[in-house]
């Protein structure tokens, strides 16, 4: 058992569940599942002052940290995701974007924020035409064409914390714990030194050698070695920038010194960014737009975001009674992978930027839409092949409540695991490859044009109960978002889970990783063989993997209870942390 304690206590009690709830045989399998119930609830932290949870357990004890001296939720929600920019650097940095989903308790108001940056004013197909591509390179400077927007995010949800929620916390104590982590350093997690290891990969001269970028081997390399568990890892470029942002505001990021590093950096090696990208960028309010799910209102992000896709599934669910199917089942699975098809044929049809692509968003997210999509699935048979989709991003999601019932649920990424791989010389700062997610093709929707915000896969979500927060959730994993919040409503809302039981239960998802030219379900080992059997019969293309994999992506969630007590939970397939007091 010693092995179990030593694995809680690296990633928390709930993946000492994960452990020890590996699938058994026999009535042994009854008794495991029945304690996994039972540790799965025990395990879930339960708090009334305040909860946060993210992939991260420094970074969600720095959030927790502001919450206890005063601050609110979203003060508390930057201070975290300022501190995963430097401790999960593998997922997020501030050279990425961000997402929020912002409740004003007071209020009763529900807010979007959309801080993803747009394509420099260079940026154009002829561009990528005249070096002879006819896709945008994954890594490198040519995958650095979007302006970061993370910092814009930060600054821009503060300043509502200030306007909004009359917030005392000065903006320079929320980079407190970020930049003595960066200066000082912090030990190697688990998570970050195994993509440190995969993207170490000299074979893999395409996208994993990141080594062969200078300043990324100079700062993410040791003695040119990838980081191991429990290394050290300082960042003293990346402390003077944050020192910088805390000190002299966004401003620095995207007019000042900063700014002009970053620039000098990419001119120098063929890079598209301008001085101007960046100092026209801004991060723009958005309304949030919402479905019906079961008389809760679940609430995503509108475009550029694919939260469209992740709120069509629970629309088209809505016309099942998958309480009746049984969670775990193979009717359960099949219901939702075919729903995400559905989802996903409407996503890759219209989603962009809005400036420049018209949605038709109120069609798609109507109950008569959602009839007719349920309509078209076959639960007897898996729908036919359908276009390759594009792989995964590695993302971080966060969801703080505080002791008012301020809610915020927000994502931050850098799209592919450690983005483009370029680090901008003296800054620390690791830029995102969102960009490459463009398409070159003039007639795709998602086409590359400047000034454009490519389709992300980012989307945070928070179902309403009475218009007030129910459970604030999401997750990492590009195409496994739609999915696993899915996932995670319905055993929720439709078999009672608590928020750990519903994020640690087996999971799927629908889609290829890197490099597989063709879709496939991946399904947890823990799944039981007759279930993986039922569906092969229907059709389903299966691969079984790891009982807890992070190709499912790290997930979170913060259920408020009717009596106001929060219950927080995070992934055994990550290395988070859910706390609160």
């Amino acid at each position: 058992m010693n092995l179990f304690f030593k694995r809680a206590a690296v990633f928390g009690a709930a993946a000492l569940c994960a452990v020890l709830c590996a699938p058994r045989n026999g009535a042994a399998a009854m008794e495991s599942s029945s304690y996994c119930a039972t540790i799965s609830q025990s395990t879930n932290p339960l708090a009334t002052r305040g909860m946060v949870t993210s992939p991260n357990y420094l970074a969600t004890q720095a959030g927790l940290d502001v919450l206890r001296r005063g601050g609110n939720a979203v003060d508390a929600a930057v201070a975290t995701a300022v501190t995963l920019a430097v401790v999960y650097p593998q997922m997020c940095t501030p050279g990425g974007d961000n997402f929020w989903l912002i409740y004003n308790a007071k209020t009763g108001e529900l807010r979007g924020l959309n801080a993803s940056g747009r394509a420099g004013a260079k940026a154009t197909i002829d561009f990528y035409a005249s070096k002879g591509l006819k896709s945008i390179p994954s890594r490198g400077y040519l995958a650095a064409n979007t302006v970061p927007g993370a910092v814009s995010g930060w600054d821009e949800a503060y300043r509502y914390s200030q306007s909004a929620l009359k917030t005392t916390m000065p903006w320079k104590e929320l980079f407190a714990s970020a930049i003595a982590y960066a200066r000082d350093g912090f030990p190697v997690s688990t998570s970050l030194s195994y993509w440190s290891a995969v993207n170490a990969d000299p074979d893999d001269k395409v996208f994993r050698d990141l080594q062969r970028f200078p300043e990324f081997a100079r700062v993410f390399m040791k003695d040119g070695k990838p980081l191991v568990t429990g290394d050290m890892f300082r960042q003293p470029d990346l402390a003077a920038t944050l020192t910088a942002i805390a000190e002299k505001g966004a401003s620095e990021f995207y007019r000042g010194d900063i700014a002009k590093r970053i620039v000098a950096d990419l001119e120098k090696n063929g890079g598209m960014l301008s001085l101007k990208d960046f100092a026209d960028h801004k991060a723009d309010w958005v309304e949030p737009i919402r479905v019906n799910y079961r008389g809760l209102a679940a609430c995503n992000l509108p475009p550029n975001t694919q939260g469209m896709a992740s709120l069509e599934i629970l629309n088209i669910l809505n016309n099942f009674d998958v309480k009746a199917m049984g969670e775990g089942s193979a009717d359960y699975y099949h219901a939702i992978i075919e729903a995400t098809k559905e989802a996903f044929a409407d996503r890759d049809a219209y989603l962009s930027d809005p400036a420049f692509v018209s949605i038709p968003l109120d069609r798609l997210l109507s109950e008569d839409h959602g009839k007719k999509q349920a309509a078209r699935i076959d639960m007897k048979k898996a729908a036919g092949p359908k276009a390759p989709l594009d792989p995964k991003g590695d993302t971080i999601w966060l969801g703080v409540v505080d002791k008012d019932g301020n809610a915020v649920s927000l994502i931050q990424s850098i799209y592919h695991d450690f983005g483009s791989g370029i680090v901008a010389e003296g800054t620390g700062v690791l830029l995102q490859n969102r960009g490459s997610f463009f398409s070159l093709d003039p007639k795709h929707v998602n086409h590359l044009e400047p000034g454009k915000r490519t389709m992300h896969t980012l989307n945070p979500a928070m179902l309403l109960k009475d218009g007030k927060p129910y459970l604030v959730y999401g997750t990492m994993g590009g195409e496994g978002q739609p999915q696993t919040q899915a996932a995670i409503v319905t055993r929720v809302v439709d078999f009672g889970m608590s928020p750990q039981e519903a994020i640690t239960a087996p999971r799927w998802l629908y889609g290829r990783t890197w490099g597989a030219a063709s879709n496939d379900v991946k399904l947890e080992g823990r799944i039981p063989a007759s279930v993986v059997e039922e569906l092969k019969k229907r059709g389903h293309p299966i691969k079984v993997v790891e009982d807890f994999t992070d190709t499912m992506g790290h997930a979170g969630a913060i259920l408020v209870r009717d009596n106001g007590v929060l219950q927080g939970a995070t992934d055994p397939r990550g290395d988070g942390l859910a706390a609160g007091f």
